[in-house]
């Protein structure tokens, strides 16, 4: 493993890039600020991308949208329903995304000091601001460690059992394969929460994650493997996903 990986000269996770977003996505994105400002108005503070478009490197027609969205309060129901009725009209409307997932805090929880390595570093590093009052400026840089990975993926168990409820009770083909491939994505972002304490990386791409994960525990390549496959779309037995989702996640827990 290259202890450099994944971070700048200084030993700083990397931030994503100040490139313009790509042509193909810039009708979505503004989409995206004019839907949400025309139902929620003064109720968001901030909105960012994060993930493939965030950072400048989507596939038209791959590659998701993925939203963070801070508010200035906690949403309400109603509120709740207006972000799901947005999202469900950019899938219709913009095919060059295949699905559009919204994160959703409130500035409350951003600004708490025990957030610091979960809300500070995800703004601060995998974020990029699109509208509103770009809140990563008030984190300073991070540097790869234990605590930040568990912040952001500590809730593996959970997230990961809902998904495997989702695709046990889900007939339709096309959502069960993306559900899966949801699945396979966090599982294997999540091997980050056993990184080793002293590792001076960061892994960014997934590969990146299973290369570290290995490096210590040589004997799950195979069931990292099959993750890696399933988080292309894949089609595989929905039993058998199911199965392997929930062993591997007891069996993470078990090494925590």
């Amino acid at each position: 493993m290259v202890e450099s990986k994944g971070v700048d000269t200084d030993g700083f996770i990397r931030v994503i890039s100040g490139r313009p977003i790509q042509p193909a996505f810039q009708t979505a994105v503004d989409n995206l600020c004019d839907m949400l400002l025309d139902c929620l108005g003064p109720l968001i503070d901030s909105v960012y991308l994060y993930g493939s478009v965030a950072r400048g490197d989507a596939i038209a027609g791959k590659s998701d949208l993925d939203v963070t969205l801070i508010l200035i309060r906690e949403p309400t129901l109603q509120d709740t329903q207006a972000i799901e009725s947005v999202r469900l009209a950019l899938e219709s409307r913009h095919s060059e995304v295949t699905k559009v997932d919204f994160d959703i805090g409130c500035l409350a929880d951003v600004n708490a000091p025990e957030n610091l390595y979960k809300w500070g570093f995800w703004l601060k590093h995998h974020c990029r601001c699109v509208y509103g009052n770009d809140l990563a400026n008030q984190f300073a840089l991070f540097r790869p460690s234990r605590l930040i990975a568990r912040a952001v993926n500590g809730d593996f168990p959970d997230v990961l059992a809902a998904y495997a409820q989702r695709i046990e009770a889900e007939n339709n083909v096309l959502l069960i394969e993306r559900l899966k491939r949801a699945a396979s994505r966090k599982l294997i972002r999540s091997t980050n929460v056993l990184r080793p304490v002293e590792a001076l990386s960061w892994p960014e791409s997934l590969e990146d994650h299973a290369d570290q994960f290995l490096v210590t525990y040589l004997e799950m390549r195979p069931q990292i493997a099959y993750f890696l496959f399933q988080q292309q779309m894949l089609d595989s037995d929905q039993d058998d996903f199911i199965e392997r989702l929930r062993f591997f996640s007891a069996w993470m827990q078990l090494q925590i």
